[in-house]
């Protein structure tokens, strides 16, 4: 078949392209226009309108739960919201039970939720911050009346002597009653140096006991040993680890490189994470559960964007939408004959069995050609077929021929019926589903989908494992086997996949020795070799020894000769291991076959 690239202008694509785009354009012309002034802006302004509601109902529904332990009282407040929106809201526990529905209407059971409402573990994508935790949420960081006396009169100190310094600042009062001296001018540095240390880093008295309490149970979840470690947390809830001296806990962080090797895996990010943990597990009976939030309409019970256009516009969408609905019937079904009648032919060709007329220079000729090839290629897959066959029988000869050997030595009690004997036999039925395996392996390596499974694997035993099981055959055969392993090699292989591997070659190499030779397999480092003293392989066929089906002298039989498939199951399962296979030979005097394998774990194709 030729493989010349078919004429741009006689290209089956191209025709294709050209009506495509014609009708692509007529069809965008015509509701480009229409869409665009209309539903642009009417989605935009409803996907906005929509955000900023939900954004408001959930802010609103976070702020009353981190102030109440339940939600028994968040009706009036729901019902309100629901009326200036116009919208259904609904809470349910997060088995879908319902707590509040401002109105009757569909069952929100499979519906989406707008948001979970937790002061605990916010939603971000809402919140547009950063703290997974509402700062409202204070409970029992809430400070006493007394508290916030002392801590204003701090404030207003720092605060005057900022401001004699030169700096622009202001109190802010926190959700827990704390006041914070906010800078209005850059400087922060400065300033602190100029007022000296900041004298609301200090917790008061009732601070500092609910802070010990955070304290400990952030450090058991960082599994802290309280005799030689706690943790200290300040009131803007930083941290840091401190040590313990004769039971007193010293006032001085501890420096990263000194901690012990049970702590010094604490890093930042778990530190503040166990920080945060250990707050909602403080903050938890202060704050009602979290739920479910619907924001639905209120009768669709759908929380989608809609919008509608007027029955003027209703009515041009319609109409142009059938008008080129109508000339896309038309145009396709024109076009859609003509490209079908030269497949009609084709198609009562192949049905026939006869040649298929080859009448354009396009796509459809190439396939008319492709067709004709295929018939004279029939008789030769025929062959390959049968072939096939063959080969399966080759390859499940040789476990068959072991599982048959061991089992007429222990009928005449050659070998004892033992568990070793069981073993090997199992050994042997386990390799012989692998082989069949390995025949849909040849077409998975081919589309690249061939996949081992390496972990650690005592070369030797394997390699043992192999010659016993082929010592049977090598005396039968008159060949003497032998292993030669050097400093027992542990590589990152699937011990199966290798035996099959350095099986296959074993099993080749006696086929090809004489009476009186020797096939020995040797292990050194990553690379596995098996040396036969066998009748070798002439230097034009060496390229090809890898190859499906090919036998170097047609004339053998399956018999003594093989199937050809042994060594390119080899190949395929090296090259998954990310190794590689060579072979060394000279005529007359054997054959080196040598695996190298990484020493490091390869990715496994496909």
């Amino acid at each position: 078949m030729s493989g010349r690239r078919v004429p741009i202008r006689h290209s089956l694509v191209t025709r294709l392209l050209v009506t495509s785009v014609l009708i692509a354009i007529a069809a965008i012309a015509a509701t480009a226009w229409l869409a665009t002034r209309t539903a642009t802006r009417a989605i935009s302004q409803e996907q906005g309108r929509s955000l900023a509601e939900n954004t408001s109902v959930y802010d609103l529904l976070v702020d009353y739960a981190a102030g109440h332990p339940d939600w028994s009282g968040v009706r009036p407040v729901l019902e309100r919201r629901a009326a200036e929106l116009d919208r259904r809201i609904t809470l349910t526990t997060e088995d879908r039970t319902v707590i509040v529905d401002t109105m009757p209407g569909p069952s929100l059971r499979t519906a989406r939720p707008a948001a979970v409402v937790d002061p605990l573990n916010l939603d971000l994508g809402l919140t547009g911050g950063t703290d997974r935790i509402d700062r409202r949420a204070v409970g029992p960081f809430r400070l006493t009346p007394a508290d916030r006396v002392e801590l204003r009169e701090r404030a207003e100190k720092q605060l005057a002597c900022l401001r004699q310094s030169g700096f622009d600042a202001r109190i802010e009062e926190q959700p827990n009653g704390r006041p914070e001296v906010v800078l209005a001018t850059p400087g922060l540095g400065v300033a602190a140096g100029a007022c000296g240390p900041d004298p609301l880093a200090t917790a008061t008295r009732s601070e500092a006991k609910t802070l010990r309490s955070l304290g400990r149970l952030a450090a058991r979840c960082l599994d802290l040993d309280e005799k030689r470690h706690q943790l200290e947390v300040l009131p803007d809830f930083s941290a840091y680890v401190v040590a313990v001296v004769d039971g007193e806990r010293s006032q001085r962080p501890i420096p990263q490189e000194a901690l012990g090797t049970e702590v010094r895996t604490t890093g930042p990010a778990r530190l503040d994470g166990c920080v945060e943990k250990s707050r909602r597990t403080l903050l938890q009976p202060y704050v009602a559960p979290a739920v479910l939030l619907f924001i639905t309409a209120p009768d669709s019970g759908t929380d989608q964007t809609t919008f509608t256009l007027s029955g003027e516009n209703t009515a041009r969408v319609v109409a142009v939408t059938g008008a080129v609905l109508v000339a896309t019937i038309v145009v396709t079904v024109l076009v859609g004959r003509r490209l079908v009648r030269p497949l009609r032919v084709l198609t009562e060709a192949v049905d026939g069995q006869r040649p298929a007329p080859v009448t354009a220079p396009d796509e459809i000729g190439r396939l008319a050609r492709a067709l004709n090839d295929s018939i004279q290629r029939r008789d030769r897959a025929e062959a390959q077929r049968r072939a096939m066959v063959s080969d399966v029988a080759h390859e499940l000869r040789t476990p068959l021929t072991n599982i048959r050997s061991w089992l007429e030595a222990a009928q005449d009690d050659l070998a004892p019926t033992d568990a070793q004997l069981l073993g090997l036999l199992h050994e042997e039925a386990v390799l012989l589903q692998h082989i069949i395996d390995d025949l849909a392996d040849l077409a998975a390596a081919d589309a690249g989908t061939l996949r081992i499974h390496p972990e650690p694997t005592y070369v030797g035993d394997v390699l043992t494992q192999v010659v016993e099981s082929h010592r049977g055959t090598a005396q039968a055969a008159g060949v003497e086997l032998s292993t030669r392993i050097d400093d027992d090699p542990v590589l990152p292989v699937d011990a199966v996949r290798l035996r099959q591997i350095v099986g296959n070659l074993v099993s080749n190499a006696i086929r090809h020795t004489p009476p009186g030779g020797s096939v020995t397999v040797a292990a050194r480092d990553t690379t596995i070799t098996v040396r036969d003293t066998g009748v070798g392989i002439a230097p034009e066929n060496l390229p090809k020894i890898f190859e499906r089906f090919w036998r170097a002298d047609g004339s053998r039989n399956r018999a003594t000769g093989g199937s050809g498939l042994g060594l390119a199951i080899t190949q395929h399962l090296v090259s998954a291991h990310g190794g590689t296979l060579t072979v060394q030979s000279v005529l007359g005097e054997g054959s080196v076959f040598t695996v190298r394998l990484p020493a490091e774990v390869a990715s496994s194709p496909g």
